[in-house]
């Protein structure tokens, strides 16, 4: 329940700032795009409240219990542009959706399908590389600023999610329980997830040519 809750909540999240990126961005196109998304983020939401629902839980007292979980996270990470905005919703987030993709590997069958459905959607990824990629091939001083403001992101989102292992005990053992899965479980999952999501997080600056 705890972590289909948090997964409602970031995909609830999502479509607020898609919305918000849609009225932003520069051009009709992106807005156009960006709207669609944000219907997406809806849709995908509602999919896993009725998982909550099939499963004997309260959708809404899910979700209740994460509404301020990006709260602090937004509060430091107030984007300065057009492409840090953009740098924010690939890098930053990111990081929370890396961190649900793990820890389902501790839910049952019917919810791990879901949440792992749910996450796999990455059209406003491609979008935000594609435009990221663009912009920075033709701007070095661009790509520097944008690298520093990556890994702003990636120690704040990584706070964030020390705090979730801090205060929800039952996602630190769907983490232990999905390691546990792996043939060669560490000792200690959480160092091991920590790892983990730094990996992704590199491996996303690296698609978009900029230093971890």
């Amino acid at each position: 329940m705890e972590l289909l809750g948090l997964v409602a909540q970031l995909e609830h999240v999502a479509f607020a700032r898609l919305a918000a990126d849609s009225a932003l961005a520069p051009t009709i196109e992106q807005r156009l795009e960006l709207s669609r998304f944000a219907s997406a983020a809806v849709e995908r939401r509602d999919r896993v409240l009725a998982r909550i629902t099939e499963i004997g839980g309260d959708p809404v007292a899910a979700v209740r219990q994460y509404d301020d979980v990006l709260d602090d996270f937004d509060a430091r990470t107030q984007p300065g542009s057009w492409w840090e905005r953009l740098l924010k919703a690939y890098v930053g987030y990111g990081v929370a959706d890396d961190f649900c993709r793990l820890a389902a590997e501790g839910l049952d069958a019917g919810s791990r399908a879901v949440v792992l459905e749910v996450l796999d959607d990455a059209s406003h990824a491609e979008l935000a590389v594609a435009e990221l990629d663009a912009a920075g091939s033709a701007d070095g001083v661009l790509t520097a600023r944008l690298a520093l403001w990556g890994r702003r992101l990636v120690g704040e989102a990584l706070g964030v999610v020390q705090r979730l292992l801090v205060q929800r005990p039952a996602l630190v053992r769907l983490v232990s329980v999905g390691s546990a899965s792996q043939d060669s479980a560490p000792p200690n999952a959480p160092a091991k997830l920590f790892g983990e999501l730094t990996a992704q997080h590199t491996r996303r600056m690296s698609r978009l040519g900029l230093t971890a």
